[in-house]
């Protein structure tokens, strides 16, 4: 077997693949393997773990290498925590609009690598799959932005406005979002597990489709919490 059939096979996927199969392959295998996904407590699957995730990314590095001419439609954000179920899992009739591409100017950018971004206007803007993990966005305007797929592990959105804002399937774990703003923002197959959602407004979010809940709240704390039917909890 060559070293590029090895490759090939590290990441799942018969030689000749494209380049985005090459990047789907390694975000699937990036969110199994990723050490922060493993438990703490047990040394010999954290050892593994790392090792398995140096593999796929020299995998991954190879195989870009040796395909230049090839355009990277989907490059990938870096492995994080991040739940990618099958598509068919979740069912919405929810239909996000992207922001004019013909008038980029009018959209705020993406943030660049500072942390603190407190209080920043990025209403509309397009963050799909960006990793804002650990950023201070308290307080911000994200009204209308696209966040789909992103990593938000431990974000501060403390007080922040996120309504009608696209959070579909993004990876909130053990996010602040106290007397966060999210009605009517797209929360299906999102991950908010062990959130602070305490004072939340969460009026008229899409959470599921019908009688099913296609949100992860695992030990997220909801007190007085304005729910999607207007309720609050208790």
């Amino acid at each position: 077997m060559s070293d590029l059939d090895r490759y090939y096979k590290v990441l799942g996927l018969e030689p000749g693949a494209s380049l985005d199969e090459v990047n789907q392959a390694y975000r699937d295998l990036a969110f199994i393997w990723h050490p922060d996904r493993i438990p703490k407590d047990n040394p010999r699957l954290q050892q593994k773990a790392q090792e398995k995730l140096k593999e796929i990314n020299q995998a991954r590095d190879r195989l870009r290498s040796v395909r230049p001419g090839e355009k990277n439609r989907n490059p990938d954000p870096p492995p994080r925590d991040r739940a990618h179920p099958p598509s068919s899992y979740y069912q919405s009739s929810y239909s996000y609009q992207s922001p004019p591409q013909s008038h980029p100017q009018s959209h705020p950018q993406a943030p660049k690598q500072q942390s603190d971004l407190s209080g920043a206007n990025l209403s509309g803007a397009n963050l799909k799959e960006k990793d804002l993990s650990g950023r201070n966005l308290s307080n911000a305007n994200l009204s209308n932005a696209n966040l789909s797929d992103a990593f938000l592990h431990k974000v501060n959105l403390q007080g922040a406005n996120l309504e009608k804002a696209n959070l579909f399937r993004a990876n909130l774990l053990q996010a602040k979002l106290n007397n966060a703003n999210l009605r009517e923002a797209n929360l299906i197959g999102a991950d908010l597990s062990g959130a602070d959602l305490r004072g939340a407004d969460l009026r008229g979010a899409k959470v599921g489709s019908q009688d099913r809940v296609l949100v992860k709240l695992t030990g997220a704390n909801l007190a007085g919490a304005i729910l999607p039917d207007g309720s609050i909890h208790g």
